[in-house]
């Protein structure tokens, strides 16, 4: 069976690890633990089989008490304890990692039985598998801070096929890793520029989609949002039970991508977090921060040429934008527990920003821009607040092929970032410490 844990580079599916996949050959082992020589570093390699993943950037993998990561095998899921690395398999069934509530210590996957979608959850303590939920078609992406609710998309055409990454199916030869595509001249274009043209043969399709909640207690399904646009990347807050992140999903440069939504108001409008002020502007790949005040986000103004973290407080609507150098701009950037730290992944030349060295990962420390003097503008609290991010390398990524996405996430302690990698050949799950190797 093929192996799609689906971190292909792509800005536009939410790229959650399929499990039961035996990987594609055999390889040699890749090292237990070294010590990066270019960095000073420690990293440890937390997954025994090939073809294990952790997951997407912006997801949760750690119990409530932050004593355990979840992982997905070729066989199923396990769980590797924090302070040991012991590896304990959890459930062995064929479907697909989902997350691990922020209540309970469960971990929620997705299978297809028929033409049924069943969303289950396994205790990781007794291992016990529970249903939670059942629909028919669409595909859960979220859960909310006291699992009461999952979300998730659907398109509302039955007749239109779409491919789990919500882009159209053309016909059987169409792999999920290749999105060629030509230019106007003809010429095949790069991977990262093709993927732009079929996200647009996508989003001009106004496809009728739907946004809808299932409450875990009672089954009942409730639809939140309709739109013709190209809804994906659902998160709910991690510490509101009942506020929705989402996307308008397509090329950056040409929607209006990061938006807000209550799901305890039948009436509420979406509201959207980011507004373009120049041409060929960027804004994506977000995530909340740990404590839910903050919506942080990839800026660029304009699209490749200059970067940033960017924040939006979420209570006032006041703004933060931390620049980043080119070769750190990271495909997926992350934040730390305590909302002191920034991590990102790096990325290949290929990529938006065409970094001549950016295959790192990278510890981020964001400072702030004081007045000069201590004089203020009449209106600097209504201004964005600027900043600079120092970073420092913590993994030399030449051996990675970027298609995989390493999508680093700093562990419930803020001692150590776990990525997945391919930089030995198969694709493992992987963890650095922040600290230095004495």
């Amino acid at each position: 069976m093929r192996n799609v844990l689906i971190g292909l580079a792509t800005a536009f599916a939410v790229a959650l690890p399929a499990f039961a996949q035996a990987p594609a050959a055999p390889a040699a082992a890749p090292p237990r633990e070294w010590v990066d020589k270019d960095t000073g570093h420690r990293v440890v390699r937390l997954s025994d089989e090939p073809g294990s993943s952790s997951l997407y950037f912006n997801y949760n993998g750690y119990t409530p008490q932050g004593d355990k990561l979840v992982i997905a095998t070729p066989k199923g899921l396990s769980t590797v304890d924090l302070a040991t690395r012991k590896l304990v398999p959890l459930v062995e069934e064929d479907g697909k990692f989902l997350f691990v509530g922020r209540k309970t210590r469960s971990a929620y996957y997705i299978v297809t039985e028929g033409k049924t979608r069943v969303v289950k959850a396994v205790d990781i303590d007794s291992r016990k598998v529970r249903v939670v939920a059942k629909f028919d078609r669409g595909d859960i992406q979220t859960i909310n801070a006291d699992e009461t609710l999952l979300g998730g998309v659907v398109v509302t055409k039955p007749e239109i096929e779409t491919r789990p990454d919500g882009m159209l199916k053309r016909d059987n030869r169409f792999d999920q890793a290749d999105y060629a595509a030509n230019g106007p001249d003809g010429k095949p274009l790069s991977f990262a520029e093709a993927k732009e043209v079929r996200l647009n043969e996508r989003l001009e399709s106004k496809i009728p989609m739907e946004m809808f909640v299932i409450d875990t207690r009672t089954g009942e399904k409730r639809v939140v949002h309709t739109a013709t646009d190209w809804l994906n990347h659902l998160q709910f807050s991690p510490t509101d039970p009942n506020l929705l992140m989402f996307c308008h999903e397509g090329p950056w440069h040409k929607v209006d991508r990061l938006w807000l939504l209550r799901t305890d108001q039948p009436d509420a409008k979406p509201v959207k977090i980011h507004t373009r002020t120049m041409n060929m502007e960027i804004a994506g790949h977000e995530w909340f921060s740990a404590d839910g005040k903050t919506v942080w986000y990839d800026l660029q103004t304009p699209r490749g040429e200059d970067f940033w973290v960017a924040g939006y407080e979420i209570a006032t609507g006041k703004r933060a934008w931390y620049h980043v150098e080119r070769n750190a701009w990271s495909v997926h950037f992350n934040s730390s527990p305590d909302g002191k730290l920034f991590a990102g992944d790096g990325g290949d030349s290929e990529m938006v920003a065409h970094a001549p060295d950016g295959k790192w990962l990278y510890l981020m420390h964001p400072r702030g821009i004081p007045d000069v003097a201590g004089i203020h503008a009449p209106d600097s609290e209504h201004l964005i607040r600027p900043g600079v991010i120092d970073t420092e390398k913590l993994v030399n990524m030449s051996g990675h092929d970027y298609r995989l996405e390493p999508n680093v996430n700093f562990t419930p302690d803020g001692k150590w970032l776990v990525f997945r990698s391919n930089m030995h050949g198969a694709n493992h799950v992987y963890a650095v410490e922040l600290a230095k190797a004495k």
